[in-house]
């Protein structure tokens, strides 16, 4: 069965926003690097990788209420500082976000978010669905690494170091390599114990990826420190022992906002086929004018394979 491709939109139109220049022919015309960053992304990706299918997920939620009953932290760092609750996202960037969704919608590229859930969940609820098709995650966090099974073909294609062209492939061993746990769930646990300040989660005090690795081979997973720690267990010694004590009401909390949802309900019908041709050709060429995006969506059209 042909590879299903998940890709992480806001990761990628962030990347765009900060990466690719302005490009403002004059000054009153409204910023259009995201959108063009965005959809050479996606050129990018699907010529280089032939996917059989893409979906873009989206964040309908940033910051979904059952994380943040879990952790009251979690993201409050990027709350606009008007107190409303949205995400501090700069203006230029976020006038450019309905842009990229209309692009896709007109091309014709699948684009999926479900209410109260962030693009993760949905990426998440992907992978639990399709479970006989190869899936890539294209992503620029690490987060998304809890997903990596190679026994069902699941892999991260992750852009945060040398972007979409030279992104790096995330399997098994490569974990194994990087962070040295063995699997896609040994890596949410880590992610528990390391914590996580870009999204506000503290972590356990004194324990880094290195430290939490081992623990996580000595106990076998997080439940597994978790009984240990309730046990007493005479292997967790000194200042160690005391701060995963001091830890226990976080360790418990933690998981629900770390693991991405693998049940959030899917829109029917979306398996992500390729368009073999353009949706709705009127819009793409009056956004192609109005954002000069005529050869950004000539790119795209190549990669797809659409005349």
């Amino acid at each position: 069965m042909s590879s299903l491709m998940l890709v992480d939109a806001a990761g990628l139109y962030y990347r765009a926003f900060y990466g690719v220049p302005a490009g403002r022919e004059r000054v009153d015309q409204v910023r259009n690097n995201a959108v063009r960053g965005f959809l050479d992304m996606m050129a990018s990706l699907i010529g280089r990788r032939r996917p059989g299918g893409v979906i873009a997920c989206w964040d309908a939620d940033w910051r979904p209420a059952f994380r943040v009953e879990a952790i009251s932290s979690y993201k409050t760092h990027r709350c606009h500082p008007d107190g409303s609750g949205r995400e501090d996202v700069p203006v230029e960037l976020a006038e450019q976000v309905p842009v990229i969704a209309a692009a896709l919608d007109a091309v014709g590229i699948a684009r999926v978010g479900v209410p109260g859930y962030e693009a993760d969940d949905v990426i998440g609820s992907y992978v639990a669905a399709c479970r006989d098709r190869p899936i890539e995650i294209v992503t620029g966090d690490r987060d998304l690494f809890q997903l990596v099974d190679d026994t069902r073909r699941v892999k991260v294609v992750y852009t945060a170091r040398g972007g979409v062209r030279d992104s790096q492939v995330v399997d098994e061993s490569w974990l194994a390599e990087h962070y040295g746990v063995s699997s896609g769930r040994a890596y949410a646990d880590l992610a528990v114990l390391r914590g996580d300040p870009s999204d506000g989660l503290p972590g356990v005090a004194g324990i880094g990826e290195k430290t939490g690795a081992k623990l996580l081979a000595a106990f076998g997973s997080l439940a597994g420190l978790v009984a240990a720690i309730d046990a007493a267990d005479i292997r967790l010694k000194g200042a160690q022992a005391r701060r995963l004590r001091d830890a226990r009401a976080y360790l418990d909390a933690a998981p629900t906002v770390v693991r991405v949802a693998s049940d959030c309900p899917l829109p029917p019908g979306v398996d992500g086929a390729l368009p073999r041709r353009i949706a709705d050709p009127r819009t793409v060429s009056e956004l192609a004018l109005s954002h000069r995006l005529t050869s950004n969506f000539s790119r795209l059209m190549s990669a797809l394979q659409i005349p």
